[in-house]
């Protein structure tokens, strides 16, 4: 019986970890990359108190052996002092964060007990996508209001425009505003750039200048009238 019980259990867990480990190679795979399939296991003896015979699982991913979880056939003392005598089942243990590292790839376990806004902003309910990295010095937001220009205006070429001006000072640029005036019908947007470096605190007066260029370049390549 217990060797019946530990090979669905294996079965069971191998299955459930090559779903999640799948998902995880295809929101990490770089382009141009074929996104691992494959995810050998193997299955170390262990000591739990609650489990015997007990294993913990590693499993290759993306080239190194990680432990994933420990489990193991449950001890037939614990189910009989449930009330479940005759009965036999197995139990396992994953460390949640490690599969959240796995999954989004993120570095660094103590980014979870981070208060930054940046880290929770990154993650939406139902979805994978890969962690993008942020520095740990304050952001230095500035926002840009203009009227829309009469020709067309891409959201794109503005985001070029500010990368072109601040380089890897630019953590992101997001829309905060759009206004459309109810007389004359012009529209109206405000953008919110946030500099930040990787590896320094930036200067209001370093950024100013910065932001001075932008606007310029603004009006000077969209056209676009500042308010």
């Amino acid at each position: 019986d217990v060797a019946l019980v530990a090979a669905h259990m294996k079965r069971t867990m191998n299955n459930m970890v090559t779903r999640i480990l799948a998902r995880a190679a295809e929101a990490q795979r770089g382009e141009g990359e074929t996104a691992q399939r494959e995810f050998p296991v193997r299955w170390i003896d262990a000591y739990f108190p609650f489990t015997s015979p007990s294993w913990e699982m590693e499993v290759l991913f993306r080239g190194e052996w990680l432990e994933i979880c420990g489990c193991g056939v449950m001890k037939q003392s614990i189910l009989d002092d449930a009330g479940m005598r005759g009965r036999i089942g197995w139990a396992f243990g994953f460390g949640l964060e490690r599969l959240a590292m796995l999954l989004f790839g993120i570095p660094d376990i103590r980014l979870f007990w981070s208060t930054d806004p940046r880290f929770a902003a990154q993650f939406a309910p139902g979805q994978i996508s890969p962690f993008r990295p942020f520095s740990r010095h304050p952001p230095c937001p500035k926002d840009v209001s203009f009227w829309l220009p009469d020709g067309p205006f891409h959201e794109n070429d503005l985001m070029d425009l500010v990368r072109d001006v601040a380089g890897d000072l630019v953590e992101d640029v997001c829309l905060v505003d759009s206004f459309t005036h109810p007389k004359t019908g012009r529209a109206s947007r405000c953008y919110r750039i946030n500099y930040c470096s990787m590896d320094r605190n930036v200067t209001n007066t370093e950024i100013n200048e910065i932001q001075d260029r932008v606007r310029e370049r603004l009006v000077n390549q969209f056209g676009v009238t500042l308010r």
